[in-house]
């Protein structure tokens, strides 16, 4: 099992450090308040939503020429995008 490197935030951070301090108190009903928001993480998570976006058919044409050469369907490659800058992967 290899272990993967997450960057962490800065509210992370200090839960990490708060944790490694000792400083964090376990919550009642801790197996039920994991149920609870492992739900609320797969809720938000697995949900994906639709748009609109209006876009010149010369860029529509590019993105698809760009996908069909990867061998994507153009929405995969624009949510591709889409999600990697939003995740700090990609700047404009």
């Amino acid at each position: 099992m290899s272990i993967k490197y997450y960057e962490l935030e800065a509210e992370e951070l200090a839960v990490l450090k708060d944790f490694e301090a000792g400083v964090l108190k376990p919550v009642k009903n801790q197996k039920k308040e994991l149920a609870n928001l492992q739900s609320y993480a797969k809720e938000s998570l697995d949900k994906t939503r639709n748009i609109n976006i209006r876009l010149s058919y010369k860029d529509l044409q590019k993105i698809k020429a760009a996908a069909a050469e990867r061998g994507l369907p153009y929405q995969t490659l624009i949510s591709s995008l889409l999600h990697r800058f939003s995740s700090g992967k990609l700047e404009v």
